[in-house]
């Protein structure tokens, strides 16, 4: 190889490595062995999802997690639908609850809280906890 190409190999590698491909958040299926009014309620703030109707599908993901609550997909989906529309403080608590629920899932766990830090780091505090620095 020549120094032209193997500088442009080594070019490619390098911003490949650095350049994060990140799909934005899709909606999960329901599992199997949920009952069909549940499976029936999620797929439907799915379809709305899809429809990018967003009020409803975050109200149809509610009622799915009033039916449901320790149902991973319903919290993850009402998070995403969430985050799209910028409420993304009660987003992470939904992802977070969803997390939590489903610990195993790799889809949830790849949500945006837990890609990325939106945490300001602020080093005159003695705890994050605390309000004001002493």
């Amino acid at each position: 190889m020549n120094v032209r190409s193997m500088s442009l190999f080594l070019l490619f590698c390098l911003t490949s490595c650095t350049s994060p491909i990140t799909k934005p958040p899709t909606v999960l299926q329901a599992p199997s062995g949920m009952s069909s009014a549940i499976v029936t309620q999620l797929e439907k703030g799915n379809a709305f999802f899809a429809a990018q109707k967003w009020a409803e599908a975050e109200e149809a993901y509610r009622q799915t997690i009033a039916a449901a609550p320790t149902f991973a997909e319903a919290h993850y989906n009402l998070a995403t639908v969430l985050y799209r529309t910028g409420n993304k403080v009660e987003a992470k608590k939904h992802y977070m609850e969803a997390a939590n629920l489903a610990p195993g899932n790799k889809v949830i766990w790849d949500a945006p809280p837990f890609r990325a830090s939106s945490l300001d780091y602020d080093l005159n505090k003695n705890s994050y906890l605390d309000a004001k620095p002493q």
